[in-house]
């Protein structure tokens, strides 16, 4: 059915409410967008599925949101009238905070989910201060209350406490159904509505894009201000392009045609964009002859913190993954890729990530998808560089490009701020891990007399790895930590180059700090003599730093038997045959190459800075 959105004969911007749905992750968040969605009658209940907004295969398997969607459903509320709610769904992992900030800048309020068995954790308490700054109006929501271990009572003193949000939070089982009606009624009664008006110029923010193989790029946008209809032509504030809407329409979840979008509304452009490279993420949409002066307040673009490189395992599927790559970006632009070449590796290219777990997203959507049978680097932070030859700081985004020792000036590592909440009893084991990776203490505060939240800053080559694992391990999986970016600061930093047979292997170049290099150098040269087949010589392997060996593993030459068919005669026929086989190695180990395995690259994954 086709929805007229004329303001003048149709909806009021009064009756519209833009809202989205914040939470740690598993607290539910999605489950609840599920009842919404039931309650409000938006998707038939013939089809009606757990998780119906998370449609990509690794968001049901993980449980997880990764990308966020957006959703228009009607109330009819108790005092008669229909009101329009716009949902906007938002991802609940650390990795994928831009996606948060990008739906909460198109929203007017947010229900803030909190498990009553769990209570307020890391990115509860980093979410609910990122809508706070943007002036959102939040109501707290405390799920789960049909479980056995749920604390509603504790759970609300700790949204007061920890939070300082003083409404009266809704109490729900997301699962059941229960308290769905009093959760609609507060998004009608509490969220303010959309403040814009269709007689000013028209403005839009662009707040996602994802990529159609017919239509080209679909704009997500949030209306401000005035009419979008099909056929306007529009412009872009920051790239300046000219454009035609070709379609206007709403998400009910799936793309529904309207005539035009009007102010408050949330909803869908197509505009015949065919590279999704050229809609910035953020930008301001306006008419053209109604040109704004200045653009809708934005929100920073997604920056990658993880660097890795991507190989086939087969040299020759290298045109294969290229095609991969570009047709994979169209639909997440939000990570980056360049070509690169190893010397043990072939052709490749160099990923940028917004963290470990998209890093593992990305690595997972490129062999179940495409196919793709990879080898991926062990991955590294960007750190900053300056030379005596070249003043300026300099992007290290990759070991190989690590410029040599006497070369540099100064070099910079990027830190974060680390927020951990966790149970009082395991504070000693987590401020003993979060120094052992070079953290420095900034706060701590004790929240009902059992939890505590912990601050500190920490390198974040300390923690892109297995901190997270290393973190549930220590608190008996009690601990929840969120991160942000805090700067770059001048570090101690050195490469370990791994040479094997004399020959350096790029691939499995790292960049730590000092006082590790020893350790890490000797749990490499350990890990890679398991995994390295003996060949017919003997094969040095070393570890280096500043041109010197700190540690150093001998794989012993695999010995054949030559003297298995002397049965008795002269000692010197034996001793001819031995020095024979002893040229011979000599020889091989001149001449001959190692070739390092997949295992090999792999591994150093798992090896603990």
């Amino acid at each position: 059915m086709r929805e007229n959105p004329g303001r003048a004969a149709g909806l009021e911007t009064a009756l519209i409410r833009n809202f989205s749905i914040i939470a740690h992750i598993d607290h539910g968040k999605s489950t609840l967008a599920d009842r919404l969605l039931e309650m409000t009658g938006t998707v038939d209940p013939r089809k009606m599925s757990e998780q119906v907004m998370d449609s990509m295969e690794l968001e049901r398997e993980r449980g997880i949101t990764i990308k966020a969607k957006a959703v228009r459903m009607r109330h009819r509320a108790p005092d008669g009238r229909d009101y329009v709610l716009n949902l906007i769904d938002t991802p609940g992992h650390v990795d994928f905070s831009y996606e948060v900030s990008r739906a909460l800048a198109a929203c007017e309020g947010a229900l803030l989910v909190v498990d009553a068995t769990q209570g307020v954790e890391a990115q509860t308490l980093a979410n609910a201060e990122l809508a706070q700054g943007l002036g959102l109006k939040l109501i707290p929501v405390v799920n789960k209350i049909d479980l056995p271990a749920a604390d509603p009572d504790g759970t609300e003193e700790q949204i007061l406490e920890v939070l300082k949000i003083f409404e009266d939070p809704v109490r729900v089982s997301a699962k059941e159904g229960r308290g769905i009606e009093e959760v609609l009624e507060s998004i009608v009664r509490r969220i303010p509505p959309p403040s814009g008006s269709i007689l000013r110029p028209p403005a839009a923010l662009v707040f996602d894009s994802v990529y159609d193989p017919y239509r080209g790029v679909i704009l997500y946008v949030r209306v401000v201000d005035g009419v979008f209809e099909k056929g306007r032509k529009v412009r872009f504030f920051s790239k300046g392009r000219v454009l035609t809407i070709e379609e206007a329409g709403y998400l009910r979840p799936k793309q529904s045609p309207a005539k035009a979008l009007s102010a408050g509304d949330v909803g869908y452009l197509v505009c015949g964009i065919k590279d999704i490279h050229q809609v910035r993420v953020g930008d301001t949409l306006m008419e053209v002859g109604q040109e704004l002066a200045r653009p809708l307040p934005g929100y920073k673009e997604a920056k990658c913190v993880v660097f890795a490189g991507v190989f086939p395992v087969n040299p020759a599927d290298y045109g294969t993954l290229k095609g991969a790559l570009e047709k994979l970006n169209l639909e997440d632009s939000s990570f980056t890729y360049q070509v690169e070449t190893s010397q043990a590796l072939g052709f490749g290219f160099r990923l940028g990530f917004l963290g470990l777990l998209h890093m593992d997203i990305v690595k997972e959507r490129l062999e179940r998808e495409f196919g793709q049978n990879l080898i991926v680097t062990s991955p590294n932070v960007v750190f900053r560089v300056r030379t005596k030859k070249d003043r300026d700081w300099a992007v290290l985004d990759n070991p190989a490009k690590f410029p040599h020792y006497g070369d540099i000036e100064a070099i910079e590592e990027p830190y974060v701020n680390v927020v951990i909440v966790l149970p009082v009893q395991y504070q000693e084991s987590v401020i003993n891990l979060l120094k052992e990776r070079r953290g420095e203490h900034r706060s701590v505060e004790y929240v009902s007399g059992e939890r505590m939240i912990i601050r500190f800053e920490v390198p974040l080559s300390e923690i892109v790895l297995d901190f997270y694992d290393r973190l549930k391990s220590v608190s008996k999986g009690y601990a929840s930590f969120d991160y942000h970016a805090s700067g770059h600061r001048e570090s101690k930093l050195v490469k370990i180059e791994i040479l094997i047979h004399g020959e350096p292997v790029d691939a499995l170049g790292q960049i730590v700090h000092r006082d590790k290099a020893y350790s890490m150098g000797r749990a490499l040269c350990e890990k890679l003599k398991e995994l390295i087949p003996r060949q017919m010589f003997e094969v040095a392997i070393q570890a280096v730093v500043h041109g010197r060996a700190i540690a150093r593993e001998t794989l012993p030459a695999a010995r054949k038997d030559v003297l298995a068919k002397c049965y008795g005669g002269d000692i010197t026929r034996k001793r001819k045959l031995l020095q024979k086989q002893k040229e011979g190695k000599k020889r091989s180990k001149l001449l001959g190459s190692v070739e390092v395995p997949q295992e090999a690259f792999l591994a150093v994954l798992r090896i603990n800075k």
